[in-house]
Parts: structure tokens; C-alpha cells; sequence
């Protein structure tokens, strides 16, 4: 597997920079070469490795499970603040959402050019919003209304306010990873903590999840899980309702749904899976109905919108002969090395969790619903990869990992411009 990845990265490498036919500089990765650090980076270059040295005591039995959560979060905050300044200072926390003079590129295809469509009135986003999704940048136009509702509900009006939203989402999939890894029951105290500890040093996370609003889905698909897998009837159906809610911001979070009904079933049974999958296709199939009747929203014209922009964006120039490989292998090498072989070596054994996420992320790529930007989009599968790794990482191995973890997060991001 290792030496098809390599294959995978070294014909992307050849086609991209001599044919450039593959849709991005830097195939299978979304990245351009820059070295650049600024003087800033020298807080990055102590903490990581630090960090990946002295968590591992976390996993001991005096911290609290309460303590540890709230160390994990704080822990996930700080790098990821850290790594975020060590390009542009404190100006790259939020410069990927920054329109005009001096912002990115990027600010463009964001949420904040969207915002606008919401001068009306909720009433009337959600009644035209399949008829305006053409027009919208394109982040916008490929999801459900729920992101600028979010940001209307927030206050959120500038790259600022949507820099934090996504900082402290990113952060917080640390501890929803360790409530994720309890909740599906992958082992003992000590597995669930080092799941935790895997995405706080995440390159995946890290580099790219950070600044993106897809650590924001990622959080409400971590969230939907952790209720989902539980024992008890009304916390099932509160996630049923979670997960309906989360798919009003992101179509991808349907792969959640299939994880979680992969896993219940080679936990539990298919009748367990049966009846999880029926409540979530209950709730989606309501929530849909009330915002349709309520305020004319159109899911079907929606779903077919956002298709169309999809087939004339830039996935038609990128071939699916090689982003059927190029888009899990650049999500498996920024997910690191060590974490994705734990993963593929956990589904070789039988794992549920490992076999889900496996499954789904195969599913994924061969159905060619994302040609690149994994780095970014699949962010939504890291919780449910880093439980998978942690079933099959031995504890005498976590500090070492962690450290390669820290080490690839700073040669990347010191020497590429990865955009998030």
C-alpha cells in the first residue's frame, strides 16, 4: 500500500509539473512550494515538539476524564495558533478569509462573499437558495444554507469572527474525538485519550484545519457520532436530530451517517445499525420537510444545483483515472504516515471503527465525489481515523509517533503554502 501511494505521488509529481493536466500545482496535494517563516515560528518550533514528548502522560489514570478533555482542547488551541502564525505571524490566522488588497486568493470561494444573499431575510435565503446557488462563491454553492445561517446567527461579518469560529472548532475536535472513541467503545481509558492525542497533532488538523470552516463540520459530524454510538434510546434520537442538523451544512456529513451505520453494525448487530440509519433518515427526511414547508426551501433543487456547479468547477479538468488514488492518498499522508497505516492496519484485522472509516473513505474516492482538496474536505473522517489508529497503536509507540506527527507538521508548513 505504502509503495502505491508513492507510485500515486510520484506519477502526480510528473503529470502535474511537465503536463500540468491534474488540477492542482502540486498534485496529489492541494500546496505550493514557498519557504517562508516568520519570526513567530520559533514558538511553533518549541511547542510541537514538546508537546508530542509530555502528552503521552496525559494518558495517565490521575488525570481526570474531565481534566484530560479540557487539556486536549487547550493543548489542540495552542498548536494550532502556533502553526497558524508561523508563515505571517498572527496576520495567518485569519488571512485565508481576507478579502481585497493584501487577503488571499482564496477569500473568493469563502463564506463571507455570501453574506449578502442574506440581506432579506432568513425567510427569503431559504426560499431562493436553490435558485442562487450559481452565483455564489463556490463554498457556498456547494453545501446546504446552514453555514451563512450559522454566521448570521453568530454575528460573524468578517474574517476575524469566521477565523475564530474555525480555530475553536478545530480544537475542539480533540475532545469530541476522545467522547467518540468512549462512545464506540475501541478499547480501554488509555486508547481514547491516545485517539485524542493523535488529532491534536494531526498534520491534517494542524495545516489544514485550522483556518478552513470544514473543521467546523468536522466538529458537528464528531458531535453527531459520539450520540449516535451510545446505548441509550433518547441520546440515539438526540443524535439522529444532531446529525439531520448537521447535514443542512454539509452533504459530505451523509459519510458520517455510513460510518456510524457500518460501525453499530459490526458492533452490534444489523438490527442496531437498521434502527440508527432509520432515525437519521427519519430526522433528515423531517428537518427537510419542515424547512420546505415552512419557508419554501427546495433540498432536491438545491442538491441539484450544487451538482451543476460542481460538474463545471474545476473537478471537470481533473481526471478521475488519477484522483481515485490522488484524493485518499494526499488525505492519508496529511492525516501522517503513522496514523493512516494504524488505520489500514486496524481494517486488515477487523476492527469496526478502522473497517467503517476505511470503507466509507474507499466509497468516497471511487465514487469521485472529491477530486483533490481531501487535505481540507475529508477533515470530517479524521476523528473517526485517529480512534481507528489509536485501536491499533501500541502504547510504547505513541510518544515516537506523535513526535514524527510534530516533526511533518513543521517541514510541511515552513516550506509549502498548503492555502488553509
Amino acid at each position: 500500500m505504502l509503495a502505491l501511494a508513492a507510485v500515486t505521488v510520484a506519477v502526480g509529481v510528473w503529470r502535474g509539473t511537465t503536463a500540468g493536466e491534474l488540477g492542482t500545482a502540486t498534485p496529489p496535494f492541494v500546496a505550493a512550494w514557498s519557504p517562508r517563516l516568520d519570526p513567530a515560528a520559533v514558538l511553533a518550533i518549541v511547542l510541537l515538539p514538546s508537546a508530542a514528548i509530555l502528552a503521552p502522560r496525559l494518558r495517565a489514570a490521575r488525570v481526570a476524564p474531565v481534566a484530560f478533555a479540557a487539556a486536549s482542547f487547550a493543548a489542540a488551541l495552542a498548536l494550532g495558533l502556533a502553526v497558524g502564525a508561523m508563515r505571517s505571524g498572527s496576520d495567518g490566522w485569519a488571512h485565508v478569509f481576507e478579502l481585497g488588497p493584501g487577503g488571499s486568493f482564496e477569500a473568493a470561494n469563502e463564506y463571507l462573499p455570501g453574506i449578502p444573499t442574506l440581506r432579506w431575510g432568513v425567510a427569503n435565503y431559504l426560499d431562493r437558495f436553490a435558485e442562487t446557488v450559481p452565483s455564489q462563491p463556490v463554498n457556498v454553492a456547494g453545501h446546504p444554507p446552514g453555514p451563512l445561517l450559522l454566521l448570521r446567527a453568530l454575528g460573524i461579518d468578517g474574517a476575524g469572527g469566521l477565523a475564530t469560529l474555525c480555530i475553536v472548532a478545530a480544537a475542539a475536535c480533540a475532545p469530541l474525538t476522545y467522547l467518540l472513541a468512549r462512545a464506540a467503545e475501541a478499547g480501554p481509558e488509555g486508547t481514547a485519550r491516545t485517539a485524542a492525542l493523535l488529532v491534536v497533532l494531526a498534520p491534517i488538523v494542524l495545516l489544514d484545519g485550522v483556518t478552513s470552516f470544514d473543521a467546523v463540520y468536522a466538529a458537528m459530524g464528531a458531535g453527531a457520532a459520539v450520540l449516535l454510538l451510545q446505548r441509550r434510546g433518547w441520546l440515539i434520537g438526540l443524535g439522529a436530530l444532531g446529525f439531520a442538523l448537521a447535514t443542512l451544512f454539509s452533504w459530505a456529513l451523509l459519510g458520517i451517517g455510513a460510518a456510524v451505520g457500518l460501525l453499530r453494525w459490526r458492533r452490534d448487530g444489523w438490527r442496531s445499525a437498521l434502527a440508527v440509519a432509520t432515525a437519521c433518515g427519519v430526522a433528515v427526511l423531517v428537518g427537510n420537510a419542515v424547512l420546505a414547508v415552512g419557508w419554501g426551501y427546495d433540498p432536491i433543487g438545491t442538491l441539484r444545483a450544487t451538482e451543476g456547479v460542481y460538474r463545471h468547477s474545476l473537478a471537470r479538468v481533473r481526471p478521475y483515472w488519477f484522483w481515485v488514488l490522488g484524493s485518499p492518498v494526499a488525505w492519508g499522508a496529511m492525516l501522517g504516515l503513522p496514523v493512516i497505516a494504524a488505520t489500514v492496519r486496524g481494517a486488515l484485522r477487523g476492527s469496526a471503527v478502522a473497517v467503517a472509516i476505511v470503507a466509507v473513505v474507499a466509497i468516497a474516492a471511487l465514487a469521485g465525489f472529491t477530486k483533490a482538496e481531501t487535505e481540507r474536505i475529508w477533515l470530517i473522517f479524521v476523528p473517526l481515523a485517529c480512534v481507528a489508529a489509536a485501536e491499533a497503536l501500541p502504547d510504547r509507540r505513541l510518544r515516537g509517533v506523535l513526535v514524527a506527527l510534530a516533526l511533518q507538521t513543521l517541514v510541511v508548513q515552513a516550506l509549502f503554502d498548503t492555502v488553509w
